[in-house]
């Protein structure tokens, strides 16, 4: 049922994303300029910049984060713990390779699109060669050991609708699993602020999010079949140490040991293979992120810099120089280290503030998705757009495919805001809560001004 949810709530945001994109093919602001021709300018800035800040706070998290999967992708575990720069404690040390790592990336992505393309597209290639290995590695397991699963399927009630997962059997816990599906499926929306880049737009980028919404959900899926093939939900719990963190490695590993047992490879050479599979996984995942990196480095800006009125920044901070914001991409890169060395260096206060601020922006990076169904019905009333691409053509089916989108999204966020209450954690409800309320005073205290000093302005010069 899971897996039925992601399809609906996946393909819907496709729809929606797909019609809009295809519309306003020719502007550059992406998310902004969608809800700005739809609804207004206000509710257009508040959702993109509700949206852009969750992924200032994922550059962070992920600057700092990516040297333990580097680690493993060089020396097969995680050895960051021991991490001793200039006489520094670890988390200082990751600190400052973090900075270094926006840095780096920053000056390349600003030197043009092209630089960013490239580097994603091998990032894609990494991703789809490794649910390859997946798959031919499951199917090598599953027929050197005579057709048998190592997580049995006993009854069908039993295998797809219960988890085997403790934390996931009461119906409230699947409704707030339902956020995992769409963060599993996040950064279709990032893609729009590409449209304007992409060669024939018309007939590439509806195509293309059609046919990535039924890979995605229908692969992920699978994916998660093959792993059952291999490994067995008890070996999990008695291995110890294995948390959402490390599970795919520890997933990959064993599935490198069970092809080389499968082949009756001595045990010794097993585990070796095994730790040679989950390095693999990490080079991997090091390539996946590089990529996703390199491109949220820029298309979330690109979209609240270009789509917002140049008036509600500095003059130097819409400069386009290469086809880049270059000046708002440095002034993006000074937050992210900020952040980075308040964090590291901070102590277990700054490491807590951290995970506060993540919880803020859990639910609020989902909001953005919710705003964009909710304004659809508002978009398609909208004669002076221009609808060259029609799926949805009776008030009837817009109401309902509306109505399922915004049904899913809203309870799957107000589950996972009641959940963390219910199991006595009041505190991370409270910060889920804060988040998406503070960000959108945040875009109104700036918009407010933006009012305030130019729109003013401009009815006293009419």
């Amino acid at each position: 049922m899971v897996y039925l949810f992601r399809i609906i709530v996946f393909y819907s945001l496709c729809i929606y994303d797909g019609r809009i994109w295809f519309s306003f093919q020719k502007e550059t602001g992406g998310i902004y300029s969608w809800m700005e021709k739809s609804v207004g300018p206000k509710y257009a800035f508040i959702t993109t910049f509700m949206w852009y800040s969750s992924y200032v706070i994922w550059l962070v998290n992920i600057s700092s984060g990516i040297w333990v999967v580097v680690s493993t992708a060089i020396f097969g575990k995680d050895l960051t713990t021991q991490l001793n720069l200039f006489g520094l404690n670890s988390t200082q040390s990751m600190g400052l390779l973090g900075v270094g790592l926006i840095t780096v990336f920053t000056y390349v992505a600003s030197k043009g699109l092209n630089k960013i393309t490239k580097i994603a597209s091998v990032g894609g290639i990494a991703v789809t060669l490794l649910n390859l290995v997946l798959l031919l590695g499951s199917l090598i397991v599953f027929i050197n050991n005579g057709f048998k699963l190592a997580q049995p399927i006993e009854s069908i009630s039993g295998a797809f609708f219960t988890s085997p997962n403790p934390n996931y059997l009461s119906g409230l816990s699947i409704a707030s699993f339902l956020v995992f599906a769409i963060f599993a499926y996040g950064g279709i929306e990032v893609v729009g602020g590409l449209v304007d880049k992409t060669e024939n737009p018309e007939k590439n980028f509806p195509k293309g999010i059609t046919i990535a919404a039924f890979v995605i959900a229908i692969g992920y899926a699978v994916g998660i079949f093959l792993v059952g093939i291999f490994t067995n939900w008890e070996f999990l719990i008695n291995k110890g140490n294995v948390h959402i963190g490390n599970f795919s490695y520890v997933c990959m590993e064993n599935l490198g040991y069970q092809i080389a047992i499968s082949f009756n490879i001595n045990e010794a050479t097993a585990i070796t293979i095994g730790q040679l599979m989950s390095r693999y996984m990490g080079i991997s995942i090091v390539l996946c992120l590089t990529g996703a990196f390199f491109t949220l480095i820029y298309s979330p800006l690109k979209q609240l810099i270009e789509g917002a009125p140049k008036e509600m920044w500095p003059e130097k901070i819409s400069e386009i120089k290469d086809g880049m914001p270059q000046n708002a991409m440095w002034c993006q890169w000074a937050i992210v280290v900020l952040f980075i060395l308040g964090i590291t260096f901070g102590g277990q206060g700054a490491e807590a503030f951290f995970m506060k601020l993540t919880l803020m922006t859990n639910v609020a990076m989902t909001i953005p998705y919710l705003l964009i169904a909710i304004a659809f019905p508002i978009f398609k009333k909208n004669e002076a757009i221009e609808k060259p691409f029609v799926i949805f053509k009776t008030d009837f089916s817009i109401k309902i495919a509306t109505f399922f989108t915004v049904i899913l999204v809203g309870f799957a966020n107000i589950s996972t805001i009641i959940e963390p209450a219910l199991k006595g954690k009041i505190d991370d409800t409270i910060w889920m809560t804060i988040g998406p309320i503070f960000f959108a005073l945040l875009a109104l205290t700036i918009y407010r001004r933006y009012e305030v000093k130019h729109l003013n302005k401009k009815e006293q010069l009419a």
